[in-house]
């Protein structure tokens, strides 16, 4: 995180100024992110643009860009993906009911503070494939991988039933 800037912010300020905020997290900090990086070299680009609904609750817009290094799941090297993710939040508190948007996502804080990191943290794991894996084209030989011979499991159950 930049130094001497705070992660916890009020989100109901914010958004009372229109603050717009740019954060840049090492993916190493990133703890949920861990086992799906295949190491944690780079960071995201974070961006937090709060407002005010016209309900009167704080509303933020996440954009987050990252180009997080996955493992193929196809050819099992890794990669470089090229991660974007763009989220409209509605902040409620958790006695309160559900947002009248529903284009809008809901994200309930205590307090009326939110974690910058927590968010960005939570867009980019959106952002990213569930199966990460390479365009065909660049996996090579092993892609199209298939054995010479039918693999037959079971093919020796049916002498071992007849020696019974």
């Amino acid at each position: 995180m930049t130094s001497g800037l705070p992660d916890r912010v009020d989100c109901a300020h914010l958004a009372d100024n229109e603050t717009v905020l740019e954060r840049v997290y090492p993916l190493a900090e990133l703890p949920r992110l861990r086992d799906l990086l295949a190491d944690a070299q780079g960071s995201v680009h974070a961006q937090f643009a709060f407002a005010k609904l016209e309900s009167g609750r704080a509303m933020a817009t996440v954009a987050v860009e990252a180009r997080p290094h996955l493992v193929c799941q196809r050819c099992l090297r890794r990669f470089a993906y090229p991660a974007a993710g763009r989220s409209e939040l509605e902040f409620v508190g958790v006695a309160d009911e559900a947002a009248a948007d529903p284009g809008r996502e809901v994200y309930e804080s205590n307090d009326g503070q939110v974690g910058l990191r927590e968010l960005a943290e939570e867009e980019l794991l959106l952002a990213l494939p569930i199966v990460a894996m390479h365009a065909p084209q660049s996996c090579g030989e092993t892609a199209n991988f298939e054995p010479d011979e039918r693999s037959r499991p079971f093919a020796g159950l049916q002498d071992l039933l007849k020696k019974t």
